[in-house]
């Protein structure tokens, strides 16, 4: 049958009403759109995603090699600490939270090295995403398929909040990055756990308003302290996020009304904590001494 779509991408409470009124995945409405908006077949943009969710995996090995050094020194090395920890089976929190955890890191790293990721909605939150789906992909033996349409999912997420907000650093601090990530993240598990688009609703604003507020200050101005293990809190927010939701619990305040908070706490935030590397952990006696590493004084 025939689905009917009239997406537009202002809202989320639109997008998961249009999914529950024509009884399927927000994901295939997505798909559906796309094709019809671009005048292509929806196995086209299907094999697009599919391209993009290939490199997302692509990006775990190398991402995790011991001996990786980003450009400027400053990090490397720690996917494959975090991801020893979990294969021998040593750290607190298990093989899914833990998976995520590594994945994030291994990204993240790789773009700080000059690696090939996916800017998942950005290059310093491009962690986030991959990791939720591949380890979702990985503990519950999910199909290749499942796992890409997911990506439309999470990308119609990204399209709202860009619409209504930002994904710059610049713009709304890091809660526009690695929030936005981390929203995306979620509504994304929360489809290829089954959940309702109720769910995915919640999940939503439950992982933005986790993360609301949080600033963005690179240390050196570069993307790698602290953002790589925002990474990291980003996919592991996003789980916290998905899971509550699949429980049944309601976010009391709407996913459209988070995003909109998020826009006027980024307008009132302070340029220092917005990727100037004026403020925060960057303005730290460490952080002015790294910078003096990578650039002379």
């Amino acid at each position: 049958e025939t689905l009917i779509v009239e997406l537009n991408y202002h809202s989320i409470e639109a997008l998961l009403n249009a999914a529950k009124e024509n009884n399927c995945r927000l994901s295939q409405l997505v798909l559906t759109q796309q094709a019809e908006q671009m005048e292509l077949p929806e196995q086209e943009i299907y094999e697009k995603m599919r391209q993009n969710y290939q490199v997302m995996a692509s990006c775990i090995q190398p991402g995790s090699a011991p001996d990786l050094k980003s450009t400027s020194g400053l990090t490397g090395g720690d996917a494959y600490r975090m991801r020893t920890a979990v294969e021998q089976g040593k750290n607190l929190t298990g093989p899914l939270l833990g998976g995520a955890l590594y994945r994030a890191l291994a990204v993240s790293e790789l773009n700080a090295s000059m690696g090939r990721i996916v800017a998942a909605p950005t290059a310093g939150s491009c962690g986030i995403v991959p990791a939720a789906v591949l380890t979702m992909q990985e503990q519950y033996k999910l199909t290749e398929r499942e796992c890409v349409m997911s990506l439309f999912t999470a990308s119609a997420v990204g399209m709202v909040i860009a619409n209504n907000a930002s994904l710059a650093g610049a713009q709304g601090g890091c809660q526009a990055e690695c929030g936005s990530a981390s929203a995306m993240a979620a509504a994304a598990i929360v489809e290829l756990a089954g959940g309702a688009p109720d769910m995915i609703g919640s999940a939503i604003a439950t992982a933005l308003k986790n993360i609301l507020g949080l600033v963005c200050d690179p240390v050196a101005g570069l993307v790698e302290i602290p953002c790589i293990k925002r990474n990291a809190s980003g996919v592991a927010g996003a789980f916290v996020a998905a899971e509550l939701a699949l429980a049944g619990i309601r976010s009391a305040i709407p996913a459209d009304e988070v995003i909109w908070s998020m826009k006027k706490v980024g307008d009132v935030m302070p340029a220092a904590l917005k990727e100037t590397a004026e403020g925060g952990l960057a303005a730290t006696p460490t952080g002015k001494m790294l910078h003096g590493q990578v650039f002379g004084e």
